[in-house]
């Protein structure tokens, strides 16, 4: 392998590794302003704004902007892990994949079905009782375990950094 195709792969895992830590943090944050400001100003609605507005948000969200970065996130982690393999700092990128993909299952299979449940209609009364504290609950499953990928992958860029620090160096003594 040559010296620049070595470079240019470099500068590729470099840029993978670093929009893989931007849209965690981007769905990390998204979440956490759930969990600290959207759900508990929702809380004090009455039962009708508060169903009404949860199903504003839950079409709205459905964009390409959000799930650029919704998908996004794990799947450029996953990218970012397999170009890890042999590096010092893999462990941290995998771990990353691991809460990442907790949180994908934990949004699939908790928050989406009772988003679903939430607009098929009926009393907003029984809607809100049978949503609104396990939705929150899991919302903040998914919100703890998306920070630690972002703390993983920011340790990983870290890890990452300071092997770029000692590659110049290492690659001028391989010439």
């Amino acid at each position: 392998m040559t010296q620049s195709s070595r470079s240019g792969r470099f500068v590729l895992s470099r840029f993978v590794l670093g929009a893989a830590t931007v849209a965690t943090g981007l769905i990390a944050g998204a979440f956490y302003v759930f969990a600290c400001a959207v759900m508990p100003g929702l809380a004090r609605s009455d039962d009708r704004v508060y169903v009404s507005v949860m199903r504003d948000i839950n079409e709205v969200i459905q964009n390409p902007v959000f799930f650029l970065s919704f998908l996004g996130a794990p799947a450029l982690t996953a990218v970012a892990a397999w170009q890890a393999r042999g590096s010092r700092h893999r462990w941290w990128v995998w771990a990353a994949l691991a809460a990442s993909a907790l949180a994908f299952l934990v949004t699939v299979v908790f928050n989406v079905p009772l988003n679903d449940d939430l607009a098929r209609g009926g009393d907003p009364g029984a809607l809100r009782e049978e949503f609104e504290d396990p939705w929150v609950a899991w919302n903040v499953v998914r919100a703890v375990l998306l920070t630690v990928a972002l703390g993983l992958l920011v340790k990983a860029t870290g890890s990452r950094a300071a092997r770029v620090d000692q590659w110049p160096r290492q690659a001028t003594s391989a010439l």
